[in-house]
């Protein structure tokens, strides 16, 4: 009898892939289309974009409400996915962002990307701090399996939910795969639309206190004080939440000229900063994994990132590894990508083996065992 399963898809919007969205397309793209004899439904909360509709065997629900809101949230878990599935009859429910239902029967397959909000709760709106600490323990009960993308993240959720640890595969994640290097003239040209043609260092993220922006660029107007270097600093992402006190710090910046905002922009132009850039600077108060990290590598470009959480399990000896809570450790990182010589090249060459590990067709068939498991045990 041909399988069914249901896919929770509500982080696929058109032009605003983020990190959850961007690993629920690239993983189940390639899952479905490995897997033709299987029949997928999606549920997105919202008109979807038919590019999202990867191959013939997959379906397209849009059940309401657009859930982007604590309260929507559970009414979309709790009312319109259950309903869904007993009309759908899957043998299984895949959820790619880290919810599930509580009123769902058959077998739930949750993917958790980290627990923050465990560690920075105060980092996170008073009403979605809430419902994480309320709801995740839950859902992590309710999953008959669940997926995490680092041992970091695994290990984070047996202490705190003693989830057993046979129950919990990691999958990694994989890279975008247009992330490529760039040569000379393409570099320039970057430059030339982004920076005013001069070297810069790449911050690439939605900004809220957890990405610890303030410290970056604390650091940066450090660096710029003690090496008078010409650099900028690309700060590229939307900002989400409790950015007042990186505005003021922003302000009070020395070199704040230096430092350019450009918000949410195109995976493209991601792609191309983060190409072109003389290194990422990633360094997170807390990461599940830290996919930047990993594209700046197929990028081929340098990378300093935080000794504390997955981050180190996804640099491995291929980055800089900071302090995350010293602006002073974060400054001389930077130093030393302008500074020693052979540092850069070094870097990129470890990249490319590091790299290696993480693709998203490892990812993909590594979910793949994740459900074949939820299957064989239903």
């Amino acid at each position: 009898m041909k399988k069914v399963i249901a896919i929770n898809t509500r982080f696929l919007i058109k032009d605003k892939l983020e990190g959850i969205g961007r690993f629920t397309n690239e993983v189940i793209g390639r899952m479905v289309q490995a897997n033709s004899d299987v029949e997928f439904h999606y549920l997105f909360d919202r008109a979807y974009d038919d590019s999202f509709i990867h191959a013939n065997n997959v379906t397209g629900h849009v059940l309401n409400p657009p859930a982007r809101h604590p309260f929507l949230w559970y009414w979309w878990f709790e009312q319109s996915v259950p309903k869904a599935l007993k009309k759908i009859k899957p043998d299984l429910f895949l959820s790619t962002d880290g919810y599930a239902s509580l009123k769902c029967s058959i077998p739930q397959l949750m993917v958790c990307h980290d627990l923050a909000f465990e560690s920075y709760p105060d980092f996170v709106p008073f009403l979605a701090r809430n419902y994480y600490l309320h709801f995740t323990p839950k859902y992590v009960k309710q999953s008959k399996r669940v997926a995490t993308v680092s041992a970091y993240t695994k290990q984070d959720i047996v202490n705190r939910y003693k989830k057993d640890p046979d129950l919990i595969d990691v999958i990694y994640n994989g890279s975008n795969i247009s992330c490529r290097p760039f040569n000379e003239k393409e570099k320039q040209q970057t430059r030339k639309q982004f920076s005013n043609e001069a070297p810069f260092f790449l911050f690439v993220s939605a900004v809220h206190p957890r990405k610890n922006l303030e410290r970056i660029l604390l650091a940066f107007d450090l660096f710029k004080k003690e090496s008078g270097a010409n650099h900028k600093l690309i700060v590229a992402g939307r900002m989400a939440w409790q950015t007042g006190n990186i505005e003021s710090i922003y302000r009070q910046l020395e070199f704040k000229d230096d430092v350019i905002l450009v918000g949410h922009l195109k995976i493209e132009e991601i792609e191309a900063l983060t190409a072109s850039a003389d290194a990422l600077c990633y360094c997170s108060l807390f990461e599940g994994f830290g996919l930047p990290i990993l594209e700046a590598m197929y990028a081929e470009t340098p990378v300093i990132t935080s000794n504390v959480t997955s981050m180190p399990e996804v640099a491995g000896d291929a980055a800089i590894l900071v302090d995350p809570k010293s602006y002073e450790s974060i400054s001389a990182a930077m130093k030393r990508i302008v500074t020693e010589t052979d540092l850069k090249q070094n870097l990129i060459d470890k990249g490319k083996i590091q790299r290696e590990k993480f693709t998203w067709d490892k990812t993909a068939n590594a979910l793949w065992r994740s459900v074949e498991k939820c299957l064989s045990d239903a």
